[in-house]
């Protein structure tokens, strides 16, 4: 195929001719310049390609050259784990275990009349856990029975009256409800002691001698426990032989596992001196029990 002719433009265009009239030819005009476009066998095409290349060859051998990345492997990261656990302080399992059961325990006092009948005298100090967040606390019946008032104070610092809801006098568990309960009440996670042994550590949390609230960690001693009070008057059975320690005050206390979960509720010591001081020995009704007194189901 003939290809179109190139043209130039021009600025005048040429003369009329005029009829009759004889044109004198000038200088014949010469063919149109061409377009210059670069050739094949441009030296300076040839350098273009060559830089190109160069540099499309640098870049190719700079990420080839370039050092990877080490794959992580297993000894990496059991090399960081020890070196974690040797330099920073991580609390312990019965600290994680307090921290948790902590802002479930109330401490609970009865008061009864003085003798003048005047004014509210107390006469017990003990501890409960709040198992339900509406304010549903547990606790031994013995702290309670026969008082006229009974108050409880949350971890907070918030203090309320109560007032029994439910009793198991068998298992001496006793269940108030507070009057009035903190914004954010956190109640505590029960869990079943099915799978408990002997050997467990164990956390129990209450206010001996009314301070608190007090911490004291063992494990358990034994299960299915046979305790008699020492008047004679109560003999309890299934209990939870544990020997952190408990005085007069842990009594309705949650006996927690590492895991801040209560297993049972802190029901008595073993007392042979009469001294009520801890020799090693207490017992906590089993958490299903204690659950049956409030109308949980069990586990």
């Amino acid at each position: 195929m003939r290809r179109p002719a190139l043209y130039s433009s021009s600025s005048s265009s040429p003369p009329a001719e005029v009829p009759g009239q004889q044109v004198q030819a000038g200088p014949a005009a010469g063919p149109a310049p061409a377009t210059r476009f670069f050739s094949l066998t441009s030296p300076r095409l040839l350098w273009t390609a060559l830089a190109v290349m160069a540099l499309l060859l640098a870049l190719s051998l700079s990420l080839a050259l370039r050092p990877q990345p080490r794959k992580l492997t297993q000894a990496d990261i059991n090399a960081a784990v020890l070196k974690t656990l040797e330099t920073a302080q991580l609390p312990s399992a019965v600290a994680k275990a307090y921290e948790t059961i902590r802002p479930s325990v109330v401490r609970v006092t009865g008061y009864g009349k003085s003798k003048n009948g005047k004014e509210d005298q107390e006469y017990g100090v003990g501890t409960g856990v709040v198992i339900v967040d509406k304010g549903i606390i547990l606790t031994n019946l013995h702290v309670v029975q026969g008082a006229q008032t009974i108050k409880v104070a949350f971890s907070d610092g918030l203090e309320s009256t109560a007032h029994i809801i439910g009793a198991q006098p068998e298992n001496d568990l006793a269940v108030l409800q507070a009057h009035k309960i903190p914004d954010d009440m956190i109640a505590a996670t029960m869990r079943s002691t099915g799978d408990l042994a002997s050997g467990d550590h164990v956390l129990a949390v209450g206010y001996p001698f009314g301070i608190g609230p007090s911490a004291s960690a063992g494990v358990i001693s034994g299960l299915k426990r046979t305790f008699r009070s020492p008047e004679g008057k109560q003999e309890m059975t299934n209990l939870i032989q544990f020997d952190a320690a408990a005085n007069p005050g842990n009594s309705g206390g949650p006996l927690v596992t590492m895991d801040g979960e209560v297993v049972g509720i802190v029901t008595a010591i073993l007392n042979p001196n009469q001294q009520r001081s801890f020799v090693g020995i207490a017992f906590a009704v089993p958490i299903e029990n204690a659950a049956a007194a409030v109308g949980l189901p069990p586990f």
